[in-house]
């Protein structure tokens, strides 16, 4: 038998859960919502009448919902017994209120507020990364959302955000606000604003250091296994190294075999002007990245920075020999960069026309990574 207490704590917990409160919250057929009590043994019955007793009077006092009662007959009793066997919950502000949980009613509140004054298009995701705005004024999450219905790729065209005008914003917005931008862009445009950082996906002066992540392919090139190192640091440190892979994404590293005299350099997004420096010059250089029109957008601009670099696995037959693993792109990248190939140009052509136009490097098979890059020695 639950206790009103028990399940009170239950429906915290549910609320705790992001996956949890975003189907509930976001789905009509989630209501109504009926709890388990459970009915007392004809053990418990007979020998823990004074117990049974209090449970019901507990559930008697319950007013938020609906407390559904049964009457049950026990052998050892002379009559039926009216137990309590479901709590219902009827809608969301019941489970706030049924909580009884003042953080849970005051997000509730917040969250009703946020919803009924914001963009739909941000609605799962204020419902599911509460965590982004609960500690914040209500009217600058609100003036977030509208901000970020107006922004665009490259909008800052150089400029530093807080010199951004036209927007309705003080200078300090940005700086207060940018991981809640960054989330809610990420609605509108597929999570690239994550992806690439808020300030170069908005095409910023980017005053911050971006950090690279550098792992070895071989033995003695490093004193570590992974280092990671600022772009301004790489820029200007030589390597005693002959290969570099430059791939986009960190997670493709558990996707590298060992290749002799190596060091693959991930994580690099669009932060690509080390690449322009006199240390590398002499060594033979490879780009990874994925098959989508970002992907070859950062293929473009790394070779605006380093002409005689080596696309690996970024071409139309790669996309076709594993199109069962692509996606869909919603927010491609525009124009087509000139520097691209006329392969490069026709592939990123194709998957503009495609519904599942973004093949992320990550679902490329081990072993086809490992043969493409045997052309690394």
């Amino acid at each position: 038998m639950k206790t009103p207490k028990q399940l009170r704590q239950y429906l915290i917990r549910q609320w705790q859960q992001a996956p949890q409160r975003e189907q509930r919250l976001l789905t009509g057929t989630s209501w109504p919502w009926q709890l388990g009590i459970g009915k007392p043994s004809a053990q418990q019955l007979s020998q823990q009448f004074q117990h049974v007793q209090q449970h019901i009077a507990a559930w008697r006092q319950v007013t938020v919902g609906q407390v559904l009662w049964q009457a049950v007959n026990f052998r050892a009793g002379a009559q039926a017994v009216e137990l309590p066997v479901h709590w219902q919950i009827n809608s969301p502000s019941e489970w706030a209120s049924a909580s009884a949980n003042q953080t849970v009613q005051q997000e509730f509140n917040q969250l009703e507020t946020l919803v009924s004054q914001t963009n739909s298009a941000f609605t799962r995701a204020l419902i599911r990364k509460h965590y982004l705005w609960c500690n914040k004024p209500l009217d600058e999450v609100i003036k977030a959302t509208q901000l970020a219905l107006q922004l665009e790729p490259g909008c800052a065209q150089g400029k530093p955000l807080r010199l951004l005008a036209g927007y309705a914003v003080d200078t300090k917005f940005f700086g207060r606000h940018a991981t809640l931008l960054c989330h809610l862009l990420d609605e509108r445009f597929d999570g690239e604003a994550s992806k690439q950082g808020l300030t170069a996906f908005l095409g910023a002066e980017n005053h911050s250091e971006h950090w690279l992540l550098l792992a070895p392919l071989c033995q003695g090139l490093l004193p570590f296994k992974r280092l990671r190192v600022t772009a301004t640091e790489l820029q200007t440190t030589p390597l005693a190294v002959k290969n570099i892979l430059l791939v986009e994404n960190e997670h493709a590293l558990k996707l590298l075999p060992q290749r002799p005299n190596t060091l693959a350099i991930l994580g690099a997004g669009l932060h690509l002007e080390w690449l322009r420096n006199s240390w590398l010059c002499d060594k033979h250089l490879y780009y990874w990245g994925d098959i989508d029109t970002w992907g070859l957008t950062m293929l473009a601009k790394a070779r605006r920075q380093a002409p005689n670099l080596t696309p690996i696995l970024m071409t139309q037959n790669v996309y076709n020999t594993h199109a069962q693993y692509a996606v869909n792109e919603a927010c491609p990248a525009t124009p087509i960069p000139a520097e691209l190939t006329p392969p490069e140009a026709a592939l990123y052509q194709c998957l503009l026309r495609q519904n599942k136009g973004r093949l992320e490097q990550e679902f490329i098979p081990p072993h086809t990574v490992a043969k493409a890059l045997e052309v690394i020695n």
